[in-house]
């Protein structure tokens, strides 16, 4: 079967002389993106195998010298076959990737050569394995974890589906740990990429992401709520019945309440230490009715004829 070139720097989508920083942050971007723990596409194990192959070459200088000599005008796709002897005298160690070159390509090995899963290095092509198995750890898997605010309130656990390499889904189970909040990673350690041999699976980064809600606003461990009061309540005071993820608690409007003040409430918010929990920020504001009756507006009235309070001065 002929081979097909892969333009390893297409792959990445980076330009021919993008810097190690440039390459490396395309593979973590891309590598995220198409993990198949992540991704539904159906092609989302090919493709993850193939960042990792391109990766692989264009990170270690020494690979990325002899691809690039290769020259230029090489095209994805199109039929290839390595120059005589281009293999010779080369010797690699790969590092500890989710993938092996057992897993690579026909194309990479024709250029590198192909170690089995108990070779630790592998010299040009046809050249012989090194000795000793090997292992390496299995990659770090990162997902997201979607939480209601409800749930992050009253914190516990829950659990995550991941759909592996194969289509196969596993479920989780996750605990929420306190004094997690919008972007959380949470480390679940050995639930990442398995590894060769009988080397450790990888950790899995969960980064939470929460839900907004209708009334609650997350600001850390803090919920902010806005809370409409009428004018008398503010200039009287009252005790206003605010409902919170915990059931209802009496809140109290002190008398001479400003529209954007801020009452807080301890205990109130999302957990954030051991028994610690947040604040509930509640933020007043006072509305007044679209329309008056004749005797509401006889009242405002008398109340503006009478007061002495100039909210502007003078």
């Amino acid at each position: 079967m002929a081979l097909r070139f892969k333009d390893y720097y297409e792959i990445l989508g980076v330009p021919r002389d993008a810097s190690a920083e440039q390459i490396q942050k395309a593979f973590r971007d891309l590598a995220r993106r198409h993990h198949p723990d992540v991704s539904k596409a159906k092609d989302a194990a090919e493709r993850f195998k193939e960042i990792n192959e391109a990766y692989e070459v264009l990170k270690d200088e020494e690979k990325r010298r002899r691809y690039d000599a290769l020259g230029a005008n090489w095209q994805q796709g199109q039929e290839f076959t390595p120059p005589p002897g281009f293999g010779e005298g080369m010797r690699f160690e790969f590092g500890n990737g989710s993938g092996g070159p057992a897993d690579f390509s026909d194309f990479f090995a024709s250029l590198f050569g192909r170690a089995g899963f108990d070779g630790g290095g592998f010299e040009g092509f046809g050249g012989a394995r090194s000795r000793g198995a090997r292992r390496a750890r299995g990659s770090d898997v990162e997902a997201e974890l979607r939480l209601g605010l409800a749930e992050l309130w009253a914190g516990g656990g829950t659990t995550v589906n991941l759909r592996d390499a194969e289509g196969r889904v596993r479920e989780i189970s996750v605990r929420i740990p306190a004094g997690t909040t919008q972007g959380t990673k949470i480390r679940l350690a050995g639930q990442g990429a398995p590894g060769l041999g009988d080397a450790p699976a990888g950790d899995l980064f969960l980064v939470v992401h929460v839900d907004p809600d209708p009334r609650f606003v997350l600001e850390g461990c803090d919920l902010r709520l806005q809370l409409d009061v009428a004018p008398w309540e503010a200039a009287l005071g009252a005790t206003i019945d605010v409902a919170t993820f915990g059931g209802s608690v009496a809140l109290r409007v002190p008398p001479g309440a400003s529209s954007g003040q801020t009452l807080r409430l301890r205990g109130l918010g999302v957990p954030r230490s051991g028994s610690e929990r947040g604040d509930l920020l509640v933020k007043l504001r006072i509305v007044v009715p679209r329309e008056l009756s004749d005797e509401e507006r006889s009242l405002f009235e008398q109340l503006r004829d009478r007061s002495p309070f100039r909210p502007r001065g003078g």
